[in-house]
């Protein structure tokens, strides 16, 4: 074993970030949630195990509990707002990493994968995808595939055309602005980069500006003319402006990848707009300049 993979901590992080991501592809199939659950509770010990999480961080998993029993159907309507609260604010601090008790393990540290490019760090994250464990589990409304007699169908097309147009789209409009340019690369760690975005990433992300905002909003604004739309446009504009980090012409991008995405998903659920998310994001880091140009 060479580089990445001499260290044996970081062995240890990858394979129980591993199960991690298997407990997240489980998701998708009913019948499964069980298991990964089951897969979900041993990350956890094993986390708490290798020092990967700290005791506190069970604070947060209880929050997360919380909030799933707030929201049901039989509490009353003001217990469920608050559930969804709860929910949001723990969500969103998950994602910004704010919280203590999670040490996620760092595998690249500020590097450029291209002379030109921005540095960039790689860590495997156990906060963030609490958020997306939590819709699939918990927010009946999320739809995971698309509709008609052949719903994979619809959302394998919806996340292949979303991934096109995202491509020219985005990676265009990164072109003109001058935040990308042409730079193919496969580094060391690439399989791992795409396992995380996929699994973890992307399904975190369009679980919880498509699958709970965009869809909450098509649902409330179902009587107002183009009301989905609307939910479209709201969506991708707050998927936008989390990504101001990387300035405005970042978020500019990502607000029209935004609009992409909630196309595929109004098509092909909560897959299509996966799949396209990740398609466009592996075009990007295999094809062109990853984050950004220096």
């Amino acid at each position: 074993m060479t580089g990445l993979w001499a260290n044996t901590d970081t062995l240890w992080s990858v394979s129980i970030w591993g199960m991690l991501c298997a407990a997240a592809a489980l998701l998708w199939w009913p019948k499964a949630r069980k298991l990964s659950l089951g897969l979900l509770a041993a990350t956890t010990v094993a986390g708490l195990a290798r020092g990967l999480l700290d005791p506190i961080a069970l604070i947060f998993f209880a929050l997360l509990i919380l909030a799933a029993w707030l929201v049901l159907p039989a509490r009353a309507k003001g217990w469920r707002i608050a559930g969804h609260v709860l929910f949001v604010l723990v969500a969103f601090a998950l994602g910004l990493h704010l919280l203590p008790g999670f040490n996620n393990p760092q595998l690249v540290d500020a590097l450029r994968l291209t002379p030109e490019s921005a540095p960039m760090s790689l860590y495997l994250n156990f906060d963030k995808p609490l958020a997306g464990f939590w819709l699939l589990l918990c927010w009946p409304l999320l739809r995971l595939f698309g509709e008609g007699q052949r719903p994979l169908a619809a959302s394998l097309g919806a996340g292949l055309t979303g991934t096109a147009l995202a491509a020219l789209l985005c990676l265009g409009l990164g072109l003109a602005l001058n935040i990308v340019a042409w730079a193919p690369k496969w580094p060391e760690f690439g399989a791992l980069w795409a396992l995380n975005n996929l699994l973890l990433v992307a399904l975190t992300e369009e679980a919880m500006f498509r699958g709970y905002l965009q869809e909450s909003l098509q649902r409330r604004w179902q009587a107002v003319r183009n009301g989905q739309w609307y939910a479209v446009g709201v969506a991708a504009l707050a998927f936008g402006l989390v990504h101001l980090g990387g300035g405005w012409r970042f978020a500019l991008v990502a607000t029209l990848a935004g609009l992409v995405y909630g196309w595929a998903y109004r098509k092909g659920g909560l897959l299509g707009a996966v799949l396209a998310h990740f398609g466009l994001n592996l075009i990007h880091f295999t094809a062109f300049t990853y984050p950004m140009l220096a």
